[in-house]
């Protein structure tokens, strides 16, 4: 364990120190939440996720699926990309969590325009990006766990393409005192991306002024950017607790390569273990700080599903709404 620690201690601060340049990231969509649990929480959930949505917050907390469970979750960004998201989790007894997990941005046609035709070409582009990942985690000891996701990340605008492979690394360690988890992840560590495709093809003259010069063919090349390393600390655990009544408490701190450090606060009131409303506050953003949903869960013939709602106030943006859906036996 000890070696385990060291090893991510060592990899976080190369990371930290390769990437840091604020505002230099790339694919930006993966720091866009995932699940209305964890963001109706404002995001402090790296130590609460114990279902399939943890392989969008941290590896390590897919530990907690006894058997199977799936997570699937939407929202609108801003009225202008649909996100939809699924994780589906298989507990394979003394070997680990076997995960994976899907996350697609697509986004309606857009009219081309360009300086000649600034009212539109008659000709429509779209974008579209993707991350499809697989995850392994296991239980080092009766409180220490560990994770780890390999995906694949993938973007297009119109043509041109840019793709290529990062790491996901989580730990997660119990207290064994009011349920309390000291978590830790690491998220989207690889090489820079750059994007390619035939629109970058053109034809190049030399010198226009001479009658004999003759065009080349030639490529536009286009800069390397890096992916949005994401390193972030978590602490949560229950703050009170009765037989009808539980609330659990978080608190995440992240630093991200590309923007300032921050911090998440969630807390969650769970009643009867059945309905459960939760708040969030997100200190540090430029936009967005207030974060609250709601939850239920419905058990059928020893299939328990999951209903989460959750609402994200922004100040300047448009507010932005997610429904997750969890199915666990």
């Amino acid at each position: 364990m000890k070696k385990f620690i060291i090893i991510a201690i060592i990899l976080t601060a190369t990371a930290v120190a390769q990437y840091s340049n604020l505002g230099s990231a790339g694919a930006q969509f993966l720091q866009i939440p995932v699940g209305a649990r964890a963001t109706a929480m404002g995001g402090a959930y790296i130590g609460i996720a114990d279902d399939a949505s943890a392989f969008f917050w941290n590896p390590a907390g897919l530990t907690g699926v006894n058997n199977f469970d799936a997570h699937f979750s939407y929202l609108n960004w801003f009225d202008l990309f649909d996100i939809s998201s699924v994780a589906v989790a298989y507990n394979l007894p003394d070997v680990g969590v076997f995960t994976v997990g899907l996350t697609s941005v697509t986004s309606d046609k857009m009219e081309i325009t360009t300086e000649t035709q600034p009212n539109g070409t008659g000709m429509f582009f779209d974008a579209s990006d993707m991350v499809l990942g697989i995850a392994y985690s296991r239980k080092l000891t009766d409180m220490f766990s560990v994770g780890v996701t390999a995906k694949y990340v993938y973007q297009r605008i119109w043509n041109e393409v840019a793709d290529g492979l990062a790491f996901d690394l989580g730990t997660r360690y119990e207290l064994g005192f009011q349920n309390m988890v000291i978590a830790m992840s690491l998220s989207n560590f690889g090489p820079d991306m750059k994007f390619e495709g035939p629109d970058l093809n053109i034809n190049y003259s030399k010198d226009p002024n001479l009658p004999l010069s003759r065009l080349a063919p030639a490529k536009l090349e286009t800069d390397n950017f890096a992916l949005p390393l994401h390193f972030q600390v978590g602490l949560s655990g229950e703050l009170y607790k009765s037989d009808f009544i539980k609330i659990r408490g978080s608190i995440d701190v992240t630093h991200p390569n590309d923007n300032k450090e921050r911090i998440n606060v969630g807390t969650e009131i769970g009643v009867f273990d059945r309905l459960y409303l939760r708040g969030g506050y997100r200190i540090n953003y430029d936009d967005e700080q207030a974060t609250f949903g709601a939850g239920t869960n419905l058990p059928f013939s020893g299939v328990l599903v999951t209903f989460d709602y959750s609402y994200s106030i922004y100040d300047i943006l448009p507010n932005v709404q997610r429904i997750s859906l969890g199915v666990r036996f």
